[in-house]
């Protein structure tokens, strides 16, 4: 898994996630909204022009991550997660 994700990375010149909103689900489960912020190596293609806010859930147990499961849809997410829907900032 290591392999598959460092050849991921090498794709960009920079990456990084920023962190939202948290909600903690239960005692093992904490969902962490997030935006990931990229430029390509090659292209020099900013991440920000494609859809990029997404759920990071973690699972916890004994302090311990024992799971991530990624979200690139945060509709879905919410959905699947019974999480309220966003509210549209732009129906105001």
């Amino acid at each position: 898994m290591w392999a598959a994700f460092h050849d991921f990375l090498d794709a960009w010149r920079e990456w990084r996630v920023e962190t939202d909103e948290y909600h903690e689900l239960n005692g093992e489960r904490v969902a962490v909204f997030v935006r990931f912020l990229a430029r390509g190596r090659t292209s020099g293609i900013a991440l920000g022009d494609v859809r990029t806010k997404g759920v990071q859930l973690f699972h916890v147990r004994d302090g311990q991550v024992t799971k991530l499961v990624n979200y690139f849809d945060r509709d879905s997410a919410r959905a699947e997660l019974g999480l309220a829907p966003e509210e549209d900032s732009s129906a105001s």
